[in-house]
């Protein structure tokens, strides 16, 4: 039984028990059927909308397979991913990477060593500019260069 037809049994479950339109309650308990009723309508709606959605989207899936055939060819495949790798890891290189917190958003994001160095980058969620301030790095490589030095 879908939502439309709970609601009717709902409504005539009420209209049997005969009870008298003038009281409040009777009132209030028809005006919840009448809203329920509406809401029941409006979910089948949006379920309809929906499976059209869905449908959509399986034709531009379709389609973008077909795109990527032509452009790729029948054979093929991601090469830097496959869904049986259970250890895949995109940063899997030399390189190193390092996590960025954005004082502005919070965020953390991913960046190279590159950007590190560079001193400052605009965050990819917000746009602000992060800067790098290695000053205290520079002074602690110092002490422990002139600590070497005097051994």
């Amino acid at each position: 039984m879908n939502l439309t037809e709970r609601i009717a049994y709902i409504r005539g479950l009420a209209e049997g028990l005969k009870l008298d339109e003038s009281k409040d309650e009777v009132k209030v308990i028809n005006a919840i059927i009448d809203l329920l009723e509406d809401m029941a309508y409006d979910v089948v709606e949006i379920e309809d909308v929906v499976d059209e959605v869905c449908d959509q989207v399986d034709e531009i899936d379709e389609d973008l397979a077909e795109v990527e055939e032509e452009l790729y060819g029948e054979d093929y495949e991601d090469d830097w991913y496959d869904d049986d790798d259970d250890d895949f890891d995109p940063f899997d290189d030399d390189e190193a990477y390092y996590e960025v917190t954005c004082p502005a958003c919070g965020e953390t994001t991913i960046v190279d060593e590159d950007a590190l160095i560079e001193g400052e980058l605009d965050c990819p969620m917000c746009g602000a500019e992060i800067e790098f301030d290695f000053s205290e790095l520079d002074e602690d490589i110092e002490a422990l260069e002139e600590a070497d030095d005097e051994e």
